[in-house]
């Protein structure tokens, strides 16, 4: 595993260097590792709110509900799809865009340590939500984790093998601008039965869920898998976290959110579809 050197400065473009203290670039603005170890490059123009992306609240419900095992399946799909994507070049370098608390990303992470591959890979987790990458940033202290926005990643152009992301917001123009050629985006949504239980408690009607559209004239899907599994029965504190770590949580009734407060356990259908996609 190496360190990321292709982060680039969210004001300029250009390409910023590492004194273990700060990133900075040719022209001077700089950016402070913070003691826990990600560095914020997100500027304030950027920003859409004061406190954009995942609050603290949702954060520590992912984690907790993430950390019980429940969607461990999950990770290990989308590591298994990862994992021969992976070519033989000297190096490779992995952005998981909108990582959240890094719970996938570590996973990954941690199956290809155990690996012994000629290639040096580094790992890049990027999100908007200071909340997140502070987390994130307790999981693996051996990742890149940056505060900054998918729509305009502050990664030097062509320097991505592969991005992930997640449940995430996807900005093809952006996501295109930093992959190599032929580079590889791994890109993973709910399908349309995916928590189908929790989304009957506390909607009236139900919503079919549409996949995210692909820009064809950027990338082409060259791989659409789908991840279907019970969880076996949850119980009410990881539903109320499934609850709270997700939009769901604005948009259910109040009866609906009684509704979950009132349940001892649930079991859940996760339903997802995993798309690998190439650079055009």
């Amino acid at each position: 595993m190496t360190n990321a050197d292709n982060l680039a400065c969210p004001i300029d473009g250009l390409k910023l260097v590492s004194d273990n203290k700060q990133w900075t670039c040719p022209n001077g603005h700089s950016f402070d590792i913070a003691r826990q170890g990600y560095v914020n490059l997100l500027p304030v123009q950027y920003k859409r709110s004061k406190h954009p992306g995942d609050n603290k609240e949702m954060v520590v419900a992912r984690t907790h509900f993430l950390d019980a095992g429940i969607y461990r399946c999950l990770a290990k799909k989308i590591t298994e799809t990862v994992d021969p994507l992976i070519t033989d070049n000297n190096t490779f370098c992995f952005l998981d865009a909108g990582c959240g608390e890094g719970y996938y990303f570590n996973y990954l992470y941690q199956f290809l340590s155990a690996i012994d591959k000629s290639t040096k890979l580094s790992f890049i987790g990027l999100d908007i939500s200071k909340e997140a990458i502070l987390q994130a940033s307790k999981r693996n202290k051996n990742i890149t984790w940056v505060v900054g926005t998918n729509r305009q990643p502050p990664l030097a152009e062509a320097s991505i093998d592969l991005i992930l992301c997640v449940f995430g917001f996807v900005s093809f123009d952006g996501f295109a601008k930093i992959l190599k050629p032929n580079g590889k985006m791994v890109l993973v949504d709910p399908g349309n039965e995916h928590l189908k239980e929790l989304r009957e408690l506390i909607y009236e009607k139900i919503n079919r869920t549409e996949l995210t559209d692909i820009d064809t004239e950027q990338f082409s899907i060259v791989d659409s898998q789908n991840c279907k599994f019970k969880t076996g029965n949850i119980d009410n504190e990881n539903v109320k976290n499934l609850l709270n770590m997700t939009p769901h949580l604005f948009r259910a009734s109040k009866e609906g959110k009684l509704a979950v407060s009132k349940l001892t356990e649930l079991d859940l259908t996760v339903d997802v579809v995993i798309r690998t996609l190439t650079k055009v």
